[in-house]
Parts: structure tokens; C-alpha cells; sequence
């Protein structure tokens, strides 16, 4: 079936890709009309459409505040340093999962498809391109079934995985029937086996992990049931499949449970998931069993479907021998004996424990010379972290029914109650009122927010990021089926607060931005900034993370940063040179507080056109 813009579309492209060229002038058509046409490119028409549209009278536009020095707009534009874009054969380059780079590093363990990054000194300093051809991505809940061929090219999966039902070429589209290895009719159905034996449909499972995630179909199909998965799976292992999964709207990263710590919190996941992920469950002490009760909630699920599982009955389809999946089954059993999780159903090919509560109801947590326990005194450290054949301690309880670390509501209560770890004083010095008063805050500063952006509460940004999120707020006030947010907490930052994000009902990773980020490049359509230059200041490079933020950033996205009146003029005059139109104002206080709100949209433009573009 093949799915093409209209040339209505076309036209309202063209005519908006003239204006972007030229600035400023059409800014707010640009977060409006543009943004709103939702798919189509630009093309040669541009060039005609050039000459009749009159987009050169440019407003009388200063970025100037109640605080800064007066300059004049030609002034600001002269100060702009251009920046190019790089060579076509880098558009999809991901800097920290670079394949040359990976071949270097040892393959045990699955060490080198972990993160590797540059060196500063081989830092691309020039954009990323656009495929030519490049579209924007359908809606949700269209984008979660079709894909344009055009942003993803690559058809491997649809011959690989032919017969698993993961993706099929059809036309200009690629579309996704919601196949997977382990559920050929459909992840619905599948997710039905789970919801029998799991609270999936009242709430309580909210949050999910999903290890080897191919194209994120699970989490695809849980986003209707209210469940968020945060997948990942190596970067090509099988090829494009995690940028396959952004562009269907689908929250997901490039990793791998290899050597270090996954970047989540400790008692995370509400439920964790491995579908034929091919990892060794049983290997090496059980580490990878340990890493996942890690960051698994007591009284959080696991699910293994596939081989070893029943394999008495299903091994001649594995062509495995009885022996090896015997021996494979049992180390499974005893590590999870170990880690006191009950098997509540083996059933086909699927088996699901569940995490206890706390280790008073634990029998054999007791006796801890049984048990290697970790001995870390943090165990939310885990950036660049190596990972340990050991249990990860879970807080003490008062009762052999309380659960550790404090009870949560279901969703959506729990997306603005207290969330335990600040309840309980986990975090110091935030109270529950502090909290509160955090939350309130966010929710002016959104509504400030769209009074602006007029398209932010619509839909019209399904991939969302904040890059500095603190507890959650700004995700938590433009919460909607419509779009999910990626909260991102700073390594450096003051205060661990991620595992509170968790708590709420929301997902989000640990992160450096001295670093790229773990995915693949357009792959949000959105992202906030609050504070995070003024963080990074002296740190790394400003210039650096505002490349990264175009890099991951969709043509015809947005950017919204929060910060320092001073950070931002630099910041703006920055985003020029990208190809970002931009708009400072003053914060929704007035003109005295010295926090200033920077606006701007990345342009239309694509490689192999570039002279135009440029």
C-alpha cells in the first residue's frame, strides 16, 4: 500500500520551506501552519514558490531583555556562526554506538556493542543530514503501524524476520502488524497470556522493561493498556530495528546488558520483559538475572518466553538438545530461588515470577552467607558502573507485609501523589511540600508554554525529551495518551531523582550530555531544556550539546530551554547558525526575573540538496 503527501501538502511545504530560509518573518507560521501538515518534504517546487512569496519584510525582532545589553537584530545576525552540515554518508550516525568505533572492543560480554564514544577531538562539529526524501512521521496511532521507507531505508527485517511478522515493505511504507518471535499473531494477543496472570488492566503495572526489544512491538501495544516500556536492544543486531521503534512513536534506546550497569534506578520497573532476547540468563553467576532485580520493583514481575522455557515439551522446534535446555532451565530456576522471586506461571513457552515483597518474607535472604549481597551504599550509582555478581539490598520493612521501599498507587494516582522515595526522606532535602510546590511550578510553566506553542498539548509532538527533569514536572503537566516524555537526569546533577520519576508512573535514564545520547539521529519531536546550560557550564561545550540536541532532533521540531537570561543570548545566537528559528521572551512573571524561555524550530531541509539548504 503506498501512502503519498497530496500535493496540497506539497505546496504548503514549499511555500513554508521559503520562509524558513528566511527567518524570523515566519516563526510563528512555522509552530503553526507548518508543524500542522504532518507529513510531505520539501522539493524543486520551493524553488518556484521562491519567487512569488513575499516573506522578506522582517518585523522589528529583538532578542533583547530587561537584563541584557542593547543590540539590534542585525547585529545579533552578524554575530551568528554558521554551521555546516556534514557529509550524506553520516545521516544516520549514532557517535557513541558508531559501528568502526564498536569493532575495536572485545566481544565478550557483548562489550563492544556497549556505549564507546569519541574523543573530543573526533567530535563531528557540522549537522547531521536528513535522508533525502525525508518525511515527517504519521500521527499516533497511525505511526505506530506505518512508517515511511524514506526516514528508515532499510528492508533487512522484512527478510530476516519474514515470517515472524515484524515488519513488511509495502509500497513508499513500511508497515508493522505487530508481529514478534515470540507472538507471530500479534503482541495483543500475547499481551492477553500476560494480562491473565499479571495486573496489567488496573494500574498497577505501570512502568515496564523491555531487554532486546527488536522493534518495540510489546511496548507498542501496551501503550493502550496505559503501560509505558522503556526497550532497548543493541544498534544493529538486526538493522535499524530501535530506529524502527522511534519512528513509530514508541519509546526506546540503543543498549545491551553486557558489561556495565543498566542506566535506570534501583526498584524501577513495575515489569521486565525478554522475549527470545538472546540473553544468557544463566551465565556468569546470574549477573544479568541480578541486574534486572535491580531495577525491578518488589512485587514487580518478570516474564522469559522462549527457549528454555518448557523445553520438555518444545525443544525439537529450538533444535537444541534436551540436555542443554535442561541445564539452561535450571540455572534460570536457582538464580531466581536466589533472588527469592516465586514462579506464579509456566505456561507454553512463557514463564512469569514475581519479585517478593521484602526479604522478611524471603526464607532463604535469612541466612545471608547463602547470599553474595552488593555491597554498594548507592545503588542508583550505576553510570559507567561494571556490574557485579551480586544482590542489589533493598530497604528494610517494620512488617512482613509491607513492601520495601513503600507502597505505590496505581496509575494514574501515583502520577502526582508523593512519590515513597521522597516520602520516606530518600532524597535529601526535599519534603513532600517542596515536591508539591515543584509540581505546581511545572504546571504554570507549561501553560506558559502553550500559549506559545500552540500545538504543544495537541498531539502534534508524539517523542518527547526533557534533558534536565528533576522530579518529573514538566512530563507530568502534558501527560496524554497523545505523547510520552524521555526524562533525562543529568549524571552531575545535585540530587538523584530518577528513581522518584519512576515512582510516578513515568520513565526517563541516567545521561551525561558531554556525551550523545543513545539513540539514533530525528528521532524526537520535542525537547525541553531547563537549566541544563547553566549545569554544563564550564563542563563541556555548549556548542557540542546543541549539536546533539539537532542531531536527535526531527526536521520541523521544537526546542523549549528554561535558563539564565546571559546563557541564552549565547545559546540563540548559536541556534542560528543550526538552522533553528528562534524566539527569546521574557519568563511568565515578567520581565525582571532574570530565567528567560528560548523558542525554536528546527528547518526543513534534507541531504543531498545540500547548496539549497545551506
Amino acid at each position: 500500500m503506498a501512502v503519498k503527501g497530496s500535493s496540497a501538502d506539497n505546496r504548503t511545504r514549499s511555500t513554508v520551506s521559503l520562509c524558513i530560509v528566511i527567518g524570523m518573518c515566519c516563526f510563528f507560521y512555522i509552530l503553526g501552519a507548518w508543524q500542522k501538515s504532518g507529513f510531505g518534504k520539501g522539493d524543486s517546487i520551493a524553488l518556484e514558490i521562491t519567487k512569488r512569496t513575499d516573506c522578506t519584510i522582517l518585523p522589528n525582532l529583538s532578542f533583547d531583555t530587561h537584563h541584557s545589553k542593547k543590540a539590534s537584530s542585525s547585529d545579533l545576525v552578524s554575530s551568528v556562526k554558521k554551521i555546516k552540515p556534514c557529509p550524506d554518508r553520516y545521516t544516520d550516525y549514532t557517535p557513541c554506538q558508531d559501528q568502526n568505533r564498536a569493532m575495536k572492543f572485545p566481544r565478550e560480554n557483548m562489550n563492544y556493542r556497549e556505549r564507546h564514544c569519541p574523543p573530543q577531538k573526533e567530535k563531528l562539529h557540522c549537522l547531521i543530514p536528513p535522508p533525502k526524501g525525508y518525511v515527517a512521521p504519521f500521527p499516533w496511532p497511525k505511526s505506530r503501524d506505518y512508517v515511511p521507507f524514506a526516514n528508515c531505508p532499510y528492508k533487512s527485517l522484512t527478510v530476516e524476520k519474514a515470517i515472524q511478522n515484524w515488519v513488511q515493505y509495502e509500497g513508499n511504507v513500511f508497515r508493522f502488524p505487530g508481529g514478534g518471535t515470540q507472538f507471530p499473531q500479534g503482541a495483543d494477543k500475547y499481551i492477553d497470556q500476560l494480562a491473565s496472570v499479571i495486573p496489567i488492566a488496573n494500574g498497577t503495572v505501570r512502568t515496564a522493561l523491555d531487554t532486546g526489544c527488536g522493534v518495540a512491538s510489546w511496548g507498542a501495544y501496551l501503550l493502550k493498556r496505559n503501560v509505558l516500556a522503556m526497550s532497548f536492544a543493541p544498534r544493529d543486531s538486526h538493522e535499524a530495528q530501535v530506529q524502527f521503534a522511534l519512528e513509530r512513536g514508541v519509546p526506546a534506546v540503543i543498549g545491551v546488558l553486557g558489561t556495565i550497569k543498566l542506566p535506570y534506578p534501583s526498584r524501577a520497573f513495575d515489569m521486565a520483559h525478554c522475549s527470545r532476547c538472546l540473553i544468557p540468563w544463566g551465565a556468569n553467576g546470574g549477573i544479568y538475572m541480578m541486574e534486572v532485580d535491580r531495577v525491578l520493583r518488589p512485587g514487580g514481575y518478570w516474564v522469559l518466553s522462549g527457549p528454555p522455557i518448557n523445553w520438555k515439551v518444545n525443544y525439537k522446534g529450538w533444535q537444541r538438545t534436551k540436555k542443554d535446555l535442561e541445564a539452561e532451565q535450571n540455572k534460570i530456576e536457582e538464580i531466581a530461588d536466589l533472588l527469592c522471586w516465586e514462579k506464579v506461571s509456566e505456561k507454553g513457552e512463557m514463564a512469569i515470577w514475581r519479585k517478593r515483597l521484602n526479604t522478611e518474607s524471603c526464607p532463604s535472604r535469612q541466612d545471608e552467607s547463602s547470599v553474595q549481597m552488593c555491597d554498594s551504599t548507592n545503588a542508583d550509582d550505576v553510570w559507567y558502573k561494571k556490574m557485579k555478581p551480586c544482590v542489589t539490598p533493598i530497604p528494610d520493612v517494620n512488617d512482613p507485609s509491607e513492601v520495601a521501599g513503600g507502597a505505590i498507587k496505581p496509575f494514574p494516582s501515583r502520577l502526582n501523589a508523593v512519590p515513597p522515595r521522597i516520602a520516606n526522606g530518600l532524597i535529601p532535602g526535599v519534603s513532600s511540600q517542596a515536591y508539591q510546590k515543584d509540581n505546581k511550578m511545572w504546571k504554570k510553566h507549561v501553560k506558559a508554554y502553550s500559549s506559545v506553542n500552540k500545538y504543544l498539548l495537541t498531539g502534534r509532538y508524539r517523542n518527547i525529551m526533557d534533558m534536565n527533569a528533576g522530579f518529573g514536572g514538566f512530563a507530568a503537566a502534558i501527560e496524554s495518551p497523545k505523547s510520552w516524555v524521555m526524562n533525562i537526569v543529568p549524571t552531575i546533577s545535585k540530587m538523584s531523582t530518577l528513581g522518584a520519576i519512576y515512582e510516578r508512573g513515568l520513565i526517563g535514564i541516567y545521561h551525561d550530555w558531554c556525551e550523545a545520547f543513545s539513540t539514533y539521529p530525528r528521532t524526537y519531536d520535542l525537547i525541553h531544556a531547563s537549566g541544563l546550560f547553566t549545569l554544563y557550564k564550564n563542563r563541556c561545550s555548549m556548542e557540542d550539546i546543541l549539536l546533539e540536541m539537532d542531531r536527535i532532533l526531527r526536521p520541523e521540531g521544537a526546542v523549549i530551554m528554561r535558563d539564565d537570561v546571559d546563557v541564552l543570548t549565547k545559546v540563540n545566537r548559536l541556534a542560528l547558525g543550526m538552522k533553528w528559528n528562534t524566539r527569546l521572551v521574557d519568563h511568565e512573571d515578567g520581565p525582571l526575573v532574570r530565567q528567560k524561555v528560548l523558542y525554536a524550530v528546527k528547518q526543513y531541509w534534507v541531504g543531498g540538496n545540500q547548496t539549497a539548504a545551506a
